[in-house]
């Protein structure tokens, strides 16, 4: 395939989904937000250990082990606590911004799961990689969901 054709390759380098919680968002961002436990609701990830102690803050750094992909380091670009956290992966010719919200609604809440893809290979990537992207981040929002609604788990401080 040359550069020409794989630039007419329909790519949306943006992948999101949505989800209604029934769980207050400060609920939601509690459990999103413990990362280290992100393994014991969601198949799509082995691990992920946090590179400095205490939680999320803007410039901590986590590396994440999930099936099928390489370890990635992930570096806290942005956090409102409460609400959002946005971290960002990046690798040559790659960058891997995921951003993970929960806003409150008349029911709970809803949590916004999206990952999006930039730099010169952030396309390619994003077309490679869609299929598992895609059951992944459906993987996350169900794990998310179910553990944010049970009233058993509490946050590990």
């Amino acid at each position: 395939m040359s550069a020409r054709h794989l630039t007419d390759v329909a790519v949306e380098p943006l992948f999101s989904l949505s989800i209604d919680i029934m769980a207050p968002a400060e609920r939601v961002f509690e459990v999103m937000s413990d990362v280290e436990r992100w393994h014991e609701w969601t198949p799509s990830v082995d691990s992920i250990k946090l590179q400095q102690p205490g939680p999320l803050a803007t410039g901590g750094r986590a590396l994440i082990r999930q099936p099928k992909f390489p370890p990635a380091l992930w570096t806290i670009t942005a956090i409102e606590p409460g609400r959002s956290f946005t971290w960002i992966s990046r690798a040559p010719g790659v960058r891997v911004i995921a951003h993970h919200a929960a806003v409150p609604t008349s029911t709970g809440s809803r949590a916004t799961l999206s990952l999006r893809y930039e730099g010169i290979f952030g396309g390619l990537l994003a077309w490679m990689t869609e299929g598992i992207t895609k059951r992944y981040l459906f993987m996350e929002a169900g794990g998310l969901k179910a553990r944010s609604e049970n009233p058993l788990y509490r946050h590990q401080k």
